[in-house]
């Protein structure tokens, strides 16, 4: 079973859902991508599957880029990512699983189901430490000075230095940021389009991974109806309160 699809983040909107209740949703072109290498524990020391997506002439590669398509007698792509496979699941050439050339499309993904999202955040340039590391500044009144400098970051004693990993001003955004268990809103198999509930990380147009949920892989989480969240919702206050009800086991003298 393939595990995950390169995309690309089109832009936000919204739906409803079953219940009639408005849901924010990202949507996203993802695939189809196309098998171009397999990665095997006897030759790399891993398993992983290397697809690539968003088909591009091959005059705007380099030579060693347009080397690998043509040894993989593929077309050239824009975008190369490797998926690594969990150890112990099949996907060798010998186990029949997945070929070169093979086409990985949206239909490997269900409505409901929780996948991961990985992109690149926006850049937001550099950037002082207010806003960077959300500091409170400096005194506003009684003479202050200093409203949003650093201030003293070093001392003249021991250690006599500055710690490794001190917040201070500095470039911001642009780091790669992985949002989990992100819920399938719709399927578009037509347009190759998925609706992901929320928004994702990285600008319009921008490259995105979507996998399959590393920490609750297979699940489906269907919308509920109001009636049933206030259930649930009761059910676990009616336990709570009966566990703060137990009496206590006497203290040890």
């Amino acid at each position: 079973m393939p595990i995950g699809l390169l995309g690309k983040k089109l832009g936000m909107t919204q739906v409803y859902d079953p219940y009639g209740r408005r849901q924010p949703v990202t949507a996203v072109q993802a695939g189809p991508c196309t098998v171009i290498g397999l990665r095997q524990p006897q030759t790399h020391g891993y398993r992983a599957v290397q697809v690539g997506f968003e088909p591009v002439g091959e005059k705007r590669l380099t030579k060693p880029q347009a080397g690998q398509f043509k040894k993989a007698g593929t077309k050239a792509f824009r975008y190369v990512r490797e998926l690594r496979l969990p150890a112990g699941q099949a996907g060798l050439p010998g186990d029949g699983e997945y070929t070169i050339g093979q086409e990985l499309t949206v239909e490997l993904f269900q409505e409901y189901e929780l996948v991961d999202v990985c992109g690149i955040s926006i850049g937001k340039g550099f950037q002082g430490g207010m806003k960077r590391w959300h500091w409170r500044g400096g005194g506003a009144t009684h003479g202050s000075m200093s409203h949003r400098r650093p201030g003293s970051i070093g001392s003249t004693t021991t250690p006599g230095r500055v710690w490794r990993g001190h917040h201070l001003p500095g470039h911001m955004g642009h780091d790669r940021v992985t949002v989990q268990n992100v819920r399938i809103v719709g399927v578009n198999t037509e347009h190759h389009l998925l609706l992901l509930q929320g928004a994702l990380p990285g600008p319009e147009q921008g490259l995105v991974v979507v996998t399959k949920s590393r920490k609750r892989p297979g699940v489906i989480k269907k919308p509920q109806a109001w009636q049933e969240i206030i259930e649930e919702d009761e059910t676990l206050s009616k336990t709570a309160k009966a566990a703060s009800k137990k009496p206590k086991t006497a203290a040890k003298a």
